[in-house]
């Protein structure tokens, strides 16, 4: 069974994700309480409380994989392993979103962190580049999204792998970006796929990590 992922734990609150539109329903934790969660296009966001040290870019304390061994930890990122993923509820978002385009996930290493998601999640390394400005990035694919593993010259090379943003696929960026307004979103601007552009959500409004939407992908 290919390993994909289920949810992102978010220490943040889940009242941002509900003011753009998400529904914010509840999904059960191990001990039998229950969390918000949302659910955009396949990949959940649990909102839970932790004492897990989070940075001042993203409050993503761990995450949920559907796979066939049991992990607790993927290079340093809290793992916590079902054999299903959640089910589609039947209210979604207004956001538009089509897919998850990709997670990034920063590390102090690409070759440590791309080596333990080969070992342990068994997903190969597709592709290596040069980012500039001494990144490189890594890309691995799990079932419909991509894992960006970002390493950052301003990490030292011992830190371990964080999750950090998310990107989605918006049905039309233009109209998405019109609806959030300038408050909320910069202006689309052209992405590194050729053909396709790219917009931030503003850290202000506060959705707990690094959010972008993306233009659907060009076909050739």
């Amino acid at each position: 069974m290919m390993t994909t992922i289920a949810d992102l734990w978010l220490s943040s609150s889940s009242e941002a994700w509900r003011h753009l539109g998400c529904h914010v329903g509840n999904v059960q934790q191990g001990d039998g309480s229950s969390v918000p969660f949302v659910w955009i296009a396949g990949l959940g966001l649990r909102f839970v409380e932790s004492s897990s040290e989070t940075s001042v870019e993203s409050s993503v304390v761990g995450w949920t994989l559907v796979a066939d061994a049991p992990l607790t930890s993927m290079d340093g990122v809290p793992t916590h392993v079902t054999d299903a993923p959640h089910p589609k509820p039947e209210s979604e978002n207004t956001l538009g979103v089509l897919s998850i385009d990709h997670i990034v996930i920063t590390t102090g290493s690409l070759d440590r962190t791309s080596g333990a998601i080969s070992d342990s999640m068994h997903l190969p390394l597709k592709r290596i580049r040069e980012a500039g400005h001494g990144m490189r990035q890594g890309f691995h694919r799990a079932g419909p999204i991509i894992l960006e593993i970002l390493e950052r010259p301003d990490l030292a090379p011992e830190t371990r792998a964080a999750i950090w943003g998310l990107v989605f696929v918006v049905a039309d960026l233009d109209a998405t970006v019109s609806w959030l307004g300038p408050d909320a979103v910069s202006e689309p601007r052209s992405a590194v796929q050729p053909g396709r552009r790219i917009a931030s959500v503003k850290k202000e409004v506060g959705l707990g990590l690094p959010v972008a939407l993306m233009s659907p992908h060009v076909r050739q």
